[in-house]
């Protein structure tokens, strides 16, 4: 309760209620750990969960006892919600969500992997993390292409298009040079064509940013489906089959346990997505190039009265972001891969979601594609061990933490505050 004030007239108090987000969210991770001690504990058998260090079940491994596991997880993970329920600094708010969702998720896992068939009873650490990067990859690319864009004050929807038109044109270019390093320029060209067309609709012709968004997802799904049967599935050996980049080894990172072989023996892709990270971040919030943007995302009509020029801002960053999302395609099929239809799959709408999971910084969207990256990851491997949770269930597990983690954990964000609206110069 606070009281305000207008001149010197104190007007009543205000009640701000003793439910605020953090006690809600605090109540749900107490209710959570509860269940997940109290039920995965029941379901949990006497046998060792081992987490390897390795990527097989040879090695040294963590191990503890699955019903004990399950059960201390789930009151560590209820233990930290209570600490939100009964009210902490705020400073601590981010770390007892981690370690409450952290909790429930390994109370589940020590379960789950206990309860595995002989032989299968432990969980390779090196290979989750390894996959957990890969399939996060197009997720970093894609939310770094919304931070660029919207910390401009554009509104990106149009990432699922920028992606496929980077995976599309990376194949096709790749595989009629039989250059990785010219498919990599032209997936970066193939996603700023979208965003050129996004900027040009959105910045110059005023069009709504989130339907223009849209409609270019319609068309980049359109146009490469089109050119795929016409080129690629007439003539694959010409036109889809693109070179892959090789792992890389980095000296001496590559020894550390787990994470050395997991990141440091990598594509380039990944290497260039975490220093794209560093890039970005240091950019938006040390240099003069990251005050303007942010300020053109805040206040337009302020920066442009101090001599920024605040559309031209606007498409060098978009433009910017549409080959970052490119590159972000490029690690499907310039690593993976060929192409084929539509093969991006939503990611570029989950990217989106992790853009506002990191509340809009480059730091806060890495560890959100990370998050629903280990999600994808972790439907696969319980499908490997045969899990009694349905193959259906684990396939929607991605989308399902998109949505809990959007709605329940990020509550209520702000986006810049002239994020999708038009600015015209006076």
């Amino acid at each position: 309760m606070s009281t305000t004030a207008v001149g010197d007239v104190a007007l009543a108090p205000v009640h701000h209620g003793f439910w605020t987000r953090d006690r809600r969210i605090g109540l749900g991770l107490l209710v959570f750990g509860v269940l997940a001690a109290a039920l995965f504990g029941a379901l949990a058998t006497g046998e060792l969960a081992r987490f390897t260090l390795s990527e097989d079940a040879a090695g040294a491994a963590l191990e503890i006892n699955g019903t004990v596991g399950a059960i201390l997880f789930g009151l560590i993970g209820a233990a930290a919600g209570a600490a939100l329920l009964v009210g902490v600094p705020r400073r601590w708010f981010a770390l007892l969500i981690g370690i409450g969702v952290v909790g429930f998720v390994l109370s589940f896992l020590c379960w789950q992997v206990s309860a595995a068939p002989a032989g299968q009873n432990f969980m390779p650490l090196v290979n989750i993390v390894r996959n957990t990067f890969l399939l996060a990859l197009p997720l970093i690319f894609g939310a770094l292409a919304g931070v660029l864009c919207e910390r401009s004050g554009v509104v990106n929807v149009a990432i699922e298009g920028q992606l496929l038109m980077g995976a599309f044109a990376g194949a096709l270019f790749g595989s009629l040079t039989g250059s990785v390093w010219v498919g990599l320029v032209a997936a970066a060209i193939g996603g700023a064509f979208i965003s050129l067309l996004l900027a040009v609709f959105s910045i110059r012709y005023l069009v709504d940013q989130v339907v223009m968004g849209i409609v270019l997802n319609l068309l980049a799904v359109g146009l490469t489906g089109f050119l795929y049967e016409r080129l690629m599935q007439t003539d694959a050996a010409t036109y889809n089959q693109p070179p892959h980049f090789g792992n890389w080894s980095v000296p001496l990172l590559s020894e550390i346990p787990v994470i050395g072989p997991a990141i440091f023996q990598s594509n380039i892709f990944l290497y260039l997505a975490l220093v794209l990270v560093l890039v970005i971040h240091f950019a938006l919030f040390r240099t003069r190039w990251g005050l303007r943007t942010r300020s053109v995302g805040e206040h337009p009509t302020a920066a442009d009265t101090l001599g920024v020029r605040v559309l031209r801002l606007r498409y060098r960053n978009v433009l910017l972001a549409g080959m970052v999302a490119g590159i972000g395609g490029a690690s499907y099929t310039l690593a993976l891969y060929t192409f084929s239809k539509n093969m991006i799959g939503g990611k570029g709408f989950i990217a989106l979601a992790a853009l506002i999971f990191g509340r809009w910084s480059p730091t806060g969207a890495l560890l959100a594609a990370l998050f629903f990256g280990f999600a994808d990851q972790l439907g696969t491997y319980l499908s490997a061990i045969n899990s009694v949770i349905p193959s259906d269930f684990l396939a929607m597990l991605p989308y399902l933490a998109t949505i809990l983690a959007v709605a329940g954990l990020v509550g209520r964000v702000r986006a810049p505050a002239a994020d999708g609206k038009p600015y015209i110069k006076g």
